[in-house]
C-alpha cells in the first residue's frame, strides 16, 4: 500500500499484481532462469505478438525470424551482455531465439509498418526530493497498452554475478520495462513518434526499444545511462525519464531519444512530467501530431497537479499516486479507461502504474486501471518469486 492518508479511501487488493520471477547469476544464467520460470507465459505473449505482427504489421512468422535474427545481430554487437540474458531466456522458455529478440522489437515492427496507428500512452513523472517531504527521490508512470496484455507481465529481479540488482516490470519475454536498481537508478518510459522510425532501406538495423530500455536499465549512474541512451543506434522513437537518488535531492532527466538524435529536458522547480510527444528542439517531425489524443495535455496536467502540491507541502507518494488516478479527459485521460469507439486493434487503458522511491530502493505496483486498485511494494534486496 501507499504509506500516506490520502490514499486510504481507495480499495485494496491482496493479490499481487504480476508473478514474481527473481534470478541471479552471469546473465546468460539469470535469462536461463527467467525463461524457466515464465516459460508458459513467454510462450503465450510470443503468440499473441506474433498474430498482431502477421494482422497488424502483415509479417509472416518467416519474416519475424529473419527481422529478429537482425535485431539480434545488432544487440550482441552493442550490448553483449543484454544479448546474453536473451539468448539465455530463449533456450530457458524453449522458443525461437529470433522470436524473442523480435518480441523485444514489438515496436519496431508494429509501428514501423503503421506509425499513425495509435495515440501512445503512458504519463510519466518525477519529483525531486528538494520537493518530497522525506527527500527521497519520487518518480512513477501510468503505463498505457492493450488490456490483453495486462495476464502476460512480470515483476522480474535480477542479481547479477557482480551483485547489481535490478527490479522492473517486464512483458514476459522482454527484459525491462518501468523499474529501478541498486545504484539508485530510476526509468520510466513514452513511446514517442517521428519520421525517422521505421527500418528504411539504407538504414543500419538498431537495438530493439527494450534491449536499449534494458542496458539503460542496468547502468550504474545517471551519466552511464545517457551515454547508454545517447550512443545506441536505434530504428524507434523513445522517452525516457531518468532519476538518480543522491544529495540534495537527487537529480531528473528526460531524453527523447529518436533515430540519429537526441533531445532533453530538465527538472522545473524539481518537477518534471512526460507523455507521448516531442517537447524539445529536435529536427524531425513528431508523428504524434497526425492524430492528437490525450498526450497533447497529459504531461501538462500532471505537472500542474503535481506543482499545485507542492506549492502547499512537500509531496510525498500518496500526491504522486493521486496524479496517476486523475480522470479529466476520462476515458483518455492521465488514468486510461478502454474506449469501446476505438477500433479493437487500437484500444488501450492503463494496464499497470508504477511508483519508485529510489532513495528507499522500492517499486510499487498497481494493476490498472489505478483508480481500482492499490499499489503493493517490493523492496529491491528484498523480492523473491
Amino acid at each position: 500500500m501507499v504509506d500516506d492518508d490520502a490514499a486510504r479511501d481507495r480499495p485494496e487488493t491482496t493479490d499481487t499484481p504480476a508473478p514474481v520471477i527473481s534470478v541471479s547469476g552471469t546473465p546468460a544464467e539469470c535469462g536461463a532462469g527467467y525463461g524457466v520460470a515464465a516459460a508458459g507465459l513467454v510462450a503465450d505473449n510470443l503468440e499473441r505478438y506474433l498474430r498482431r505482427f502477421r494482422d497488424e504489421a502483415g509479417l509472416s512468422r518467416a519474416a519475424v525470424r529473419i527481422a529478429g535474427s537482425t535485431f539480434r545481430s545488432a544487440s550482441h554487437a552493442a550490448h553483449p551482455r543484454v544479448a546474453e540474458m536473451l539468448d539465455g531466456l530463449a533456450e530457458g522458455a524453449g522458443v525461437a531465439v529470433d522470436e524473442i529478440y523480435a518480441l523485444n522489437a514489438r515496436t519496431e515492427l508494429l509501428y514501423g509498418a503503421r506509425p499513425d496507428g495509435a495515440d501512445g500512452g503512458c504519463t510519466a513523472a518525477g519529483v525531486l526530493g528538494t520537493r518530497t517531504r522525506d527527500g527521497h527521490l519520487l518518480l512513477g508512470q501510468n503505463w498505457d497498452w492493450h488490456p490483453d496484455q495486462r495476464d502476460t507481465m512480470v515483476l522480474l529481479r535480477t542479481v547479477d554475478e557482480h551483485g547489481a540488482v535490478v527490479l522492473t516490470l517486464a512483458e514476459a519475454g522482454m527484459l525491462a520495462k518501468t523499474g529501478l536498481n541498486s545504484a539508485g537508478l530510476g526509468v520510466c518510459v513514452n513511446m514517442l513518434g517521428s519520421d525517422r522510425d521505421g527500418l528504411a532501406a539504407g538504414r543500419a538495423p538498431g537495438v530493439p526499444y527494450h534491449v536499449l530500455l534494458r542496458a539503460v536499465l542496468e547502468a550504474g549512474s545517471l551519466g552511464q545511462a545517457s551515454r547508454v541512451a545517447c550512443r545506441t543506434t536505434r530504428n524507434a522513437s523513445i522517452n525516457l525519464l531518468l532519476g538518480q537518488a543522491g544529495p540534495y535531492g537527487g537529480e531528473l532527466l528526460d531524453l527523447e531519444v529518436v533515430p540519429g538524435d537526441v533531445g532533453w529536458l530538465h527538472p522545473t522547480d524539481g518537477i518534471l512530467t512526460h507523455a507521448n510527444h516531442l517537447e524539445s528542439a529536435l529536427s524531425v517531425r513528431d508523428t504524434m501530431k497526425n492524430f492528437g489524443g490525450s498526450s497533447l495535455f497529459r504531461a501538462a496536467r500532471a505537472r500542474r497537479l503535481l506543482v499545485d502540491r507542492a506549492d502547499r507541502a512537500p509531496v510525498d507518494l500518496a500526491d504522486l499516486a493521486d496524479v496517476f488516478h486523475d480522470h479529466l479527459g476520462l476515458p483518455l485521460a492521465i488514468c486510461r479507461h478502454l474506449d469501446e469507439r476505438d477500433a479493437p486493434v487500437d484500444q488501450g487503458e492503463t494496464v499497470f502504474s508504477v511508483l519508485l522511491d529510489l532513495d528507499s530502493r522500492r517499486l510499487g505496483l498497481a494493476a490498472g486501471p489505478p483508480c481500482r486498485h492499490e499499489y503493493q511494494w517490493f523492496e529491491l534486496t528484498d523480492v523473491t518469486g
